[in-house]
């Protein structure tokens, strides 16, 4: 990862990367940065086997419906609130839960049952492009390098942040997000300082 050594906020002990503020991006979701599979908390993954005899039914003849064949085995890591990572195996060339039109099973399923989309999705899903590295909050650059419809984009009016903004609200909850709002605030302003310095 390449990360900011400029870590001057957090949420609740989680370092804030103040480059997600700036970084120009652009993506035309295609379903790609699942393509390589994911790691996920523990719990999640047994949340999702509970969900199994729901989620197999609307699997297409892309995907493993044999649920021994979803994960990878565990994995120690400090950066997941159980501290114990869980990768989704890669079946056809594609996480196990990506259907062949590039669609989540998991959000599918939920959307389905009519409850809030990422109900099943791991938090590094519904986070991507950004993850949780050391203790803090980046860009997962590393995985955005290796894709083609979802990366960094010089061009773009828009960044990273004003891009993921829903998924930042939902990870954060409001009264948190609202912080980082006027964290950015704050961080955008000093930039602007500087450049008159």
């Amino acid at each position: 990862m390449r990360m900011s050594d400029n870590f001057n906020f957090d949420i609740k002990g989680l370092k804030i990367d103040p480059k997600i503020f700036t970084f120009k991006f652009s993506c035309k979701c295609t379903g790609e940065c699942c393509l390589f599979g994911v790691y996920i908390d523990l719990n999640e993954a047994k949340n999702i086997l509970n969900i199994k005899n729901n989620l197999i039914p609307i699997f297409d003849t892309t995907q493993v419906k044999d649920a021994d064949k979803w994960f990878e085995a565990p994995e120690k890591d400090n950066d997941f609130e159980s501290g114990i990572a869980v990768g989704t195996e890669i079946n056809n060339h594609k996480c196990t839960f990506l259907d062949k039109n590039g669609l989540c099973s998991l959000q599918k399923l939920a959307i389905l049952e009519g409850v809030h989309k990422w109900k099943y999705k791991p938090q590094y899903c519904i986070l991507f492009p950004f993850t949780v590295f050391k203790g803090a909050l980046t860009i997962d650059d590393e995985h955005i390098d290796r894709l083609k419809t979802c990366n960094k984009n010089l061009m773009s009016e828009i960044t990273i942040y004003e891009f993921c903004r829903e998924e930042l609200k939902h990870f954060f909850g409001e009264k948190d997000f609202n912080r980082l709002e006027d964290y950015r605030k704050q961080y955008l302003s000093s930039l602007k300082t500087k450049d008159v310095a």
